[in-house]
């Protein structure tokens, strides 16, 4: 803690230095207020990099020192390494250039779980259940093998040609394919399908560069199938470009209609207003939201709610209303730093608080000691942050978006040893083990209707998965029973339609036993599908 203060002034001589250095958007130029008198700053880093002791990594200690530089202002202004841009700018640029394998390391070895429909692996003959062992005549196997390591590997520009050698199941010999690399979409629309004769669902999770293109697709695909309302599905949604949370608001809303408006100390009010009629704005609409609904899902929360629209439904939202410009630097890499709130239609501020005495992190942790994922009356808003919507609703703000109806967490599935194999991986990997030992009794599944109708998580499957749990260090207090209700056998049945049917088919089981959707449907008129 000593050191703080001599770091804080390291970072911002090496803010300085970097801004003089690395960008052509010099947004640390001289004329900045950095102080009485900035050319100090610049003189200590040249003295530590002339007398220091020992030799140092430049770089690195810029990145350390920006990071936490950034640290002391809020919890979304970051730097990125040139590295960390790369990787993060995929999900949202709505593609990537590789192969197209959904893949995962099972016990050390690179094993395909899925190739990309219509992506070059599949057109090239490769199977769920293939073991990846070589790539390019490298063997890749054995404990050094990473996700960082597959990535640099399969990935790569269009066009390029890379050779794989696969090891498969009854195949005596290791299989060689040459494949040629592609775009790769990245959907960030994974299911929308109708639930009831008018009902439709949409699961959208991200806000990326194709959402709007993917939202209008599949909502007019719903459109043709008879749907009349709607469940927006938001849950788990961190959030993405405004410009893409825009449109897709606004097809719900009528023209001039505030969605958002953003402001800060350097940055004017700017208001966000409908420019069109949405093509969906006569259809009835409930939005469901969670503690992981962040930044471009409570835009369009809070729009759709304060402007009486829909009804938002599940817990309170993740709050991060904080506006990020971020400046590309020299060497590919950038920093996001906060210039604006966001603020919902009626006047709320969505940003959560922050900053001294606020463990920011454990938010999740504290939702979940002080009862507030299990119990409306937990949430606690004082009356200072009332607001009132044009239809006279009473919203809150402070932090988050607080839905319209309240569903606490399921806690059956929020402790149980199913839930707690899920989250390591570990029951993808069971799925996988066990469709690929049985992939020849299974054959009799063709279709997805084939699979719903006859495929069941019997008690012979179960013992297996409790075995599979104990080796990957899952203690049970009572291992000899096997003590599953309902909503954790259409989880472990919906990882099977996944791998086997793709994202689409594992949100239409796993919305059979789905609190919030049941709540939803009831809401819409419709009725609990089994």
């Amino acid at each position: 803690m000593a050191l703080q203060p001599l770091w804080f002034g390291l970072m911002l001589v090496i803010g300085i230095y970097m801004g003089s250095n690395l960008g052509d958007n010099n947004v640390f130029s001289p004329n900045s207020q950095t102080g009485e008198n900035p050319g100090k700053l610049v003189n200590i880093l040249n003295f530590i990099e002339e007398n220091y002791v020992d030799s140092i990594d430049k770089k690195e200690l810029i990145e350390v020192a920006i990071n936490a530089m950034l640290e002391k202002l809020d919890p979304h202004s970051y730097y990125i390494t040139a590295e960390e841009f790369a990787s993060m700018q995929e999900p949202m640029e709505g593609n990537f250039e590789g192969i197209g394998v959904e893949f995962m390391i099972h016990r050390d070895t690179l094993m395909v779980v899925t190739p990309i429909p219509g992506g070059p692996s599949e057109m090239a003959g490769i199977r769920a259940g293939d073991r990846i062992v070589s790539v390019n005549n490298e063997e890749i196997a054995g404990k050094a093998l990473s996700n960082e390591k597959v990535m640099k590997l399969l990935k790569g520009p269009k066009g390029t040609e890379v050779t794989i050698g696969i090891a498969r199941r009854n195949e005596e010999n290791v299989l060689s394919f040459k494949i040629v690399r592609d775009k790769i979409p990245i959907e960030s629309v994974v299911a929308s399908f109708m639930i009831q004769q008018d009902i439709g669902y949409l699961k959208l999770t991200r806000f990326s560069k194709t959402s709007f293109d993917e939202f209008i697709a599949s909502m007019e695909k719903l459109k043709k199938l008879g749907a009349r309302k709607l469940i927006l599905d938001l849950r788990g949604n961190g959030g993405g470009y405004l410009n893409t949370a825009i449109p897709i608001v606004e097809s719900f809303l009528s023209l001039g209609q505030l969605i958002v408006y953003t402001e800060g100390k350097a940055s004017p009010r700017t208001n966000y207003f409908c420019e069109n009629s949405g093509e969906f704005k006569d259809m009835e609409l409930v939005v469901l939201i969670d503690q992981g609904s962040a930044s471009a899902s409570e835009i369009v929360a809070g729009a759709l709610q304060d402007n009486d629209r829909a009804l938002t439904l599940g817990r309170r939202s993740f709050g991060k209303g904080l506006v990020q410009d971020e400046i590309s630097l020299k060497d590919e890499s950038a920093l996001r730093l906060t210039v604006a709130r966001y603020f919902t239609p009626t006047g709320r501020s969505i940003q959560k608080p922050y900053g001294e005495g606020i463990d920011y992190e454990e938010d999740y942790h504290e939702r979940l000691v002080s009862g507030e994922l299990h119990f409306a009356d937990s949430v606690r808003f004082p009356d200072s942050l009332k607001y009132v919507t044009p239809g006279g609703k009473v919203v809150y703000g402070g932090g988050g978006i607080m839905p319209d109806i309240f569903v606490p967490l399921d806690s059956t599935l929020e402790i149980t040893w199913v839930t707690e194999l899920a989250y390591m991986g570990g029951l993808r990997s069971f799925v996988f083990e066990y469709l690929d030992k049985h992939r020849r009794k299974l054959s009799y599944i063709n279709d997805y209707q084939g699979f719903i109708s006859r495929f069941s998580v019997d008690s012979k499957m179960m013992e297996e998965l409790v075995i599979f749990a104990k080796s990957e260090g899952i203690s049970f207090e009572r291992a000899a029973k096997i003590e599953l209700n309902e909503d954790m056998r259409t989880e472990i049945k919906a990882q099977f339609a996944r791998q086997l049917f793709g994202e689409e088919a594992y949100y239409q089981v796993l919305l059979q036993t789905d609190h919030d959707a049941v709540k939803a449907l009831e809401i819409l008129g419709g009725k609990q599908q089994r």
